[in-house]
């Protein structure tokens, strides 16, 4: 029984640490690529942030059991990573985009990541003493 409780934990810090981490960048990378055909390209960003924000807060709130304020710190250590790893790969080297990538919307966007699971972890789980 216990055996399986572990197990089960272990599944369940994989699925918040990376499979919500991986999950939230595909969405973005995929609605930057619809946006690509409706905006210009130097306010996707800035169309996918607001998006991306709430979707974040919403999984955080509603999908992940974190339980102390280290493991929101890891989450957010993870997929901050993630966004960086992703975004590097499959955007700068993979389509070169012309005038660059790396401009305020992608820093705002990278401390957000890494910010929204700290904030969301003080709010439920409150700052230790």
């Amino acid at each position: 029984m216990a055996r399986n409780a572990n197990t089960r934990m272990r599944a369940d810090r994989l699925r918040e640490r990376f499979g919500w981490g991986i999950a939230l960048w595909l969405v973005g990378y995929v609605l930057g690529i619809v946006l690509y055909f409706l905006v210009p390209p130097s306010a996707i960003g800035w169309v996918i942030t607001p998006v991306g924000t709430l979707l974040t807060v919403a999984v955080l709130w509603t999908r992940v059991r974190a339980r102390a304020l280290e493991d929101f710190a890891i989450i957010a250590v993870v997929w901050t990573a993630i966004a960086i790893a992703g975004d590097y790969l499959f955007i700068v080297r993979l389509l070169h985009p012309p005038d660059g990538y790396y401009k305020a919307d992608v820093y705002l966007y990278y401390a957000l990541t890494f910010a929204l699971p700290l904030l969301i972890g003080w709010r439920r789980i409150g700052i230790p003493s």
